[in-house]
């Protein structure tokens, strides 16, 4: 059965960021030919390799993947996210690490749930959870790098590297910019309604960290946990 993948969109190749931890920069396609970056990161732990927010990428890099050990998880840590993952999951009969009740590719069927309280594939790590979120959303926390791995919940963006002129211009009307967010349509999505997600901020705040690594932008290396603590206390000034 020949099944019908999302096609390999344009991309970087595959850069070790932290010891035995690689990023692939990548984009995808909004629509009218617009087009916006998003990252796959990649976990090594011996042989055994772990995709985070999977890209799909070219057969040369693919090889390039496949040297660096064996994939054996997918871990899908936001709604908004999934295209790939399927492609992963036949090529390397991969188990795949998720949230239940996803919206977006619900045809997706994780093999193992994420919960706050199960352990990731992942020596010294755990999972951070939006409790208060109406769609999933979680953050793989890797304790020993102090390194939080996001999808859309908190982003940094160091360039516009994949945007075309038309595609900065809708994305910095939607409130997007440089430096480090909460991802703004992401907030608006998953918050209850006369409600907020404060206290999920302030939960993760309690987390020793200092580096962070999104499903879109770039690495910001020591100073994400300070710029963060300035972007909740904005965000939510004023709420409970």
């Amino acid at each position: 059965m020949i099944k019908n993948y999302a096609p390999i969109y344009p991309h970087d190749p595959i850069v070790e960021i932290f010891e035995n931890i690689y990023l692939l920069r990548g984009s995808i396609k909004l629509g009218l030919g617009l087009l916006m970056n998003r990252n796959m990161i990649i976990l090594k732990q011996g042989n055994e390799l772990t995709l985070i927010n999977a890209v799909r990428m070219s057969e040369s890099e693919l090889k390039k993947l496949d040297s660096l050990g064996q994939v054996w998880h997918v871990i899908r840590l936001g709604d908004f996210h999934g295209l790939d993952d399927q492609f992963y999951i036949d090529r390397y009969q991969a188990q795949l690490w998720s949230q239940a009740q996803h919206v977006n590719y619900p045809k997706l069927i994780p093999h193992q749930m994420i919960q706050a309280e199960i352990h990731p594939p992942i020596t010294n790590s755990e999972f951070f959870i939006f409790e208060q979120a109406t769609c999933p959303e979680a953050i793989l926390f890797i304790k020993d790098r102090k390194l939080l791995i996001t999808a859309d919940s908190i982003q940094h963006w160091g360039d516009w590297k994949y945007f075309g002129f038309l595609s900065k211009i809708i994305i910095y009307l939607m409130g997007f910019r440089l430096g480090l967010f909460i991802g703004g349509p992401w907030l608006k999505r998953v918050t209850p309604k006369s409600k907020s997600l404060k206290n999920d901020f302030e939960r993760l705040l309690e987390l020793d960290f200092q580096h962070l690594v999104a499903a879109h932008g770039t690495v910001i290396e020591n100073l994400a946990k300070e710029k963060l603590v300035n972007v909740v206390k904005k965000q939510f000034s004023g709420q409970s």
